[in-house]
């Protein structure tokens, strides 16, 4: 059979590729056709429209809203995870195959399988907490981008300039091209900048995922709101989830033919902004606000113990779905603390990394240590996540948590709880939220850091061994090195 195929994650990094990479390798095993549109942050090559229409079934492996579902109306359509289409290949593809069958017999698409709706970007027929996590992450995905350029500059000015670079007069009134400090003074300036988007973005998308285009205005208006009342990024996602609802409510509204021409590019934009406007302004925006300050208070207020076990906490959040909805969770927490720039905060944002980067360095440092208890695939996956690991995509320990999710996710939590205890205690400091260890000399105190990471790195490690060999007489899972290419059965894992 012949199949397309979008993949999307939140950050559009690496779930996106390897879930793709999954189909890609099931479809040729089981001698079918697929081609697969990966809709990542490097953006995408859009499906041909030989290709859609050639296709016997449509799969969307997202947890963020496709773009261009409208392609899609009258074929059989089947939806899933990004992790389903990782760790459970061949299933997604049965469905596939059983959709086109159900939609070639009847001649419409199987109704087991939510097919293409235009009002939305999100799965139909999935419950509110599904559609709820892919509107929110679909929000995330469009803000890393100004994250990751603000955060990397605003760590490049204090890098150039050290800490009294706050103190430096702006590049606008002032900016000598021959002093360092200057130069620091202008990264500075245009981070601060990007991160000025961060919460308008938020919302804007956030919005556009549960309503379509004419959302993205209002979103904005909402989020620039929550900004302006000081509700910061949970004022934001309030914004979005009020801008997307009032938005769909307006479109639900039977017009004269004569108005719908104009309704998506005037109407829709003037009254939801208006409405969510008032909203933010007058209604929720200052609780949301007394809110964020008081949980900035008690970031600010945490010290010693307090503060190691959220560090703790975060860190087996980063590794319990190494890159999913709990993972974004705890790194949108984190990134959401580098604005009030708090020195707790910042802690929190360099535990949080350190924990993301424990779980594939200590599992490619498992693999090469005891090469017997891992697969012929696990130890050629171990030598990717050791440069996954070092820069910051958890997602490298997906394979081998695929493959023993028993022992491996335990371990793994275990071991970034740890690592983001120490690295709170250890007093480092972190204002870039990506990079791993190429963002080391922006860290504050970073000899300590990285012994933290490479403690947390060995810990982790020990625990995924000495998990493996637990019953491990009657399970051996792994072929001897001059076997290779044998065949492991999954139920010896």
């Amino acid at each position: 059979m012949k199949f397309v195929a979008i993949t999307a994650c939140p950050t559009g990094i690496a779930h996106t590729y390897l879930a793709a990479e999954s189909l890609e390798q099931a479809a040729r095993a089981a001698g079918d056709e697929i081609t697969v549109e990966t809709q990542g942050s490097a953006g995408s090559t859009p499906l041909s429209a030989e290709d859609i229409a050639a296709a016997d079934a449509v799969i969307l492996a997202a947890d963020v809203g496709v773009q261009g579902r409208e392609r899609f109306a009258g074929k059989a359509v089947v939806e899933a995870t990004v992790k389903q289409a990782i760790n459970d290949t061949g299933a997604l593809l049965r469905r596939a195959r059983e959709a086109a069958a159900a939609h070639e017999r009847t001649g419409a698409p199987d109704p087991t399988a939510a097919g293409p709706d235009l009002s939305s970007k999100v799965t139909q027929g999935a419950g509110f907490g599904t559609q709820l996590r892919q509107w929110l992450m679909t929000g995330v995905s469009y803000v890393i981008p100004f994250v990751a350029a603000g955060g990397l500059l605003i760590a490049l000015s204090f890098a150039l300039g050290g800490y009294q670079v706050t103190d430096a007069p702006k590049a606008t009134e002032h900016f000598d091209p021959a002093s360092l400090m200057s130069w620091a003074a202008l990264s500075l300036q245009i981070g601060k900048a990007s991160f000025s988007f961060l919460v308008p973005v938020l919302a804007g998308f956030i919005g556009f995922a549960m309503a379509d285009r004419p959302a993205i205005a209002p979103g904005f208006v909402g989020g620039a709101a929550a900004v302006a009342v000081g509700a910061g990024f949970l004022g934001g996602l309030v914004a979005g989830l009020l801008a997307g609802a009032v938005v769909a409510a307006l479109r639900k509204i039977n017009v004269p033919r004569a108005v719908a021409g104009i309704m998506p590019v005037v109407v829709l934009p003037l009254l939801g902004s208006a409405v969510v406007g008032v909203l933010m302004f007058i209604v929720v925006g200052a609780p949301i606000a007394a809110a964020t300050n008081a949980l900035t208070a008690w970031l600010g207020g945490l010290s010693g113990a307090n503060a190691a076990l959220l560090g703790a906490l975060l860190g087996a959040m980063i590794a319990f779905d190494m890159g999913g909805p709990v993972n974004k969770v705890a790194y949108t927490f984190a990134v959401g603390g580098l604005t009030t720039g708090a020195t707790t905060s910042l802690e929190i944002m360099a535990a949080v990394m350190a924990a993301g980067m424990v779980p594939p360095l200590a599992l490619a440092l498992a693999a090469t240590v005891r090469r017997s208890l891992f697969t012929p695939a696990e130890r050629e996956n171990a030598r990717a996540a050791w440069l996954l690991g070092a820069s910051f995509i958890t997602e490298g320990a997906i394979p081998f948590a695929a493959g023993d999710p028993l022992r491996v996710i335990p371990s793994i939590m275990f071991g970034s709880a740890v690592t983001g205890a120490l690295s709170v205690l250890a007093g480092a400091t972190l204002r870039a939220p990506h990079g791993g260890v190429f963002v080391l000399p922006l860290t504050g105190h970073p000899l300590p850091y990285l012994i933290v990471i490479v403690v947390g790195t060995v810990v982790t490690a020990g625990v995924v061994l000495l998990a493996k060999q637990i019953g491990q007489g009657s399970r051996q899972r792994a072929a001897a090195p001059d076997a290779a290419t044998e065949a492991v059965p999954a139920t010896t894992r």
